[in-house]
């Protein structure tokens, strides 16, 4: 049987909080995505960031065929005992030689673990819609963002970015915001293949991050008042319902690579055709 393992950085409160807003914790939406994905399979998941939680060690991981990075409100710039934790994790993870995946701190989780640096975004969040994404060189020849066009949208919402790439880091895409949109990190006997954006998840999910994060985005200048928040978000969710409204596409200004559940998933779907490939 394949099985997978959903590591997420979210601390009880914060997993209670996102329950109460979207239904699911950030390691629940994996899994739901995954089990859609990939019916059948067995998929655990892990807190590694708690303070009671199981240690993993690279033998135990060795044992699932892929491990997901989740993203959460971690900054894994501080110096707390969480971040050491979820980081000692991650290194684990590369030691297994057990490939992996992950969205947003995800992808910040791996970088920090490998040596790169991560920090607050200079000037301003992303959030809803990460425009314009584009893919270099090296991504367009990568199997993680094959079937990707020369650029497209993605449901995203964050205020730190890696900074800087691992050494053995690869960058695949970025975009205006955000210079690492996607990246591939080699770092021990592992490998890992991260976006900075969320193909895991549901519109619906995007528009509630937007109502709970409404004073954020006008802190940051995103919004001039929360009313336009409030009306974005109410867009967005529109579009879950209804994918395929021409007029709420035209409206939002995305195609069916932000709007289409199968196109925007399509980096974890690579992932997972690849993964069997990738163990090392």
């Amino acid at each position: 049987m394949t099985s997978y393992l959903v590591a997420q950085s979210e601390l009880p409160e914060e997993r209670e909080k996102r329950r109460e807003r979207a239904g699911k914790s950030a390691g629940e939406t994996y899994k739901a995505t995954l089990e859609q994905l990939q019916p059948g399979a067995r998929i655990d998941i892990a807190s590694p960031a708690d303070a009671d939680s199981r240690r993993f060690r690279p033998n135990e991981i060795a044992d699932y065929d892929a491990v997901f990075i989740t993203g959460s409100p971690m900054h894994v710039y501080h110096e707390t005992a969480e971040v050491d934790r979820q980081l000692d994790f991650m290194r684990a993870v590369f030691a297994s030689g057990v490939p992996s995946f992950g969205s947003c701190a995800g992808l910040q989780v791996a970088a920090a673990a490998a040596g790169g640096k991560v920090r607050r975004m200079p000037e301003r969040m992303e959030a809803g819609i990460a425009r314009r994404i584009s893919a270099t060189q090296a991504g367009r020849k990568h199997p993680l963002l094959a079937g990707r066009p020369g650029s497209w949208d993605a449901p995203a919402i964050h205020g730190d970015e890696v900074e800087e790439l691992p050494c053995g880091g690869t960058l695949l895409a970025s975009n205006g915001a955000t210079r690492i949109q996607a990246a591939e990190i080699k770092y021990d006997k592992g490998i890992f293949w991260g976006v900075q954006y969320h193909p895991e998840l549901a519109l619906g999910e995007i528009a509630v991050a937007l109502r709970a994060q409404a004073d954020d985005l006008l802190e940051a200048g995103l919004a001039n008042a929360k009313e336009q928040v409030l009306s974005r978000a109410d867009e967005i969710e529109a579009l879950h319902k209804n994918p395929t409204d021409r007029a709420l596409r035209w409206s939002i200004g995305i195609d069916g690579e932000f709007a289409d559940e199968r196109q925007r998933r399509r980096e974890i779907v690579n992932f997972l055709g690849c993964a069997s490939q990738l163990r090392r």
